[in-house]
């Protein structure tokens, strides 16, 4: 059995309301079998700043599976490794990890939910 919705399915991210932490901003559509948000990091944004307290983790313990749509990103694993992340980037990243902008420009980016079954064996984070 399959969770597959086969119809077509329309959600648009400018008449969502925006979850906001700080300087960090997400937008949503719930469509069914997958979410999409697109995220702002404003300038001097910061996940271990802005998002710590309300995840209530050391870093960030949600994989994430995105596309830059404009700004910079850097992201620095529990491990030490690090990577940036700018327009037309594609990113997979797992769990454990901290980002925030580069430069005086906002990392605008949407995320895909169904990626996360890359990391939870399928089951939905």
């Amino acid at each position: 059995m399959t969770n597959y919705f086969p119809g077509m399915q329309k959600g648009n991210l400018d008449s969502v309301s925006a979850d906001e932490h700080g300087k960090i901003k997400k937008e949503t559509v719930a469509l069914d079998g997958v979410s999409v948000t697109r995220v702002t990091f404003n300038v001097g944004a910061k996940w271990s700043n802005d998002l710590k307290d309300y995840a209530g983790t050391h870093s960030c313990e949600l994989p994430h599976v995105g596309l830059v749509l404009s700004g910079t990103l850097r992201v620095v694993m529990d491990d030490g490794s690090q990577e940036d992340f700018s327009k037309n980037d594609v990113m997979l990243l797992p769990p454990g990890h901290d980002a925030w902008t580069v430069g005086d420009e906002p990392c605008v980016f949407v995320e895909f939910s169904r990626g996360n079954d890359y990391y939870t064996g399928g089951r939905r984070v």
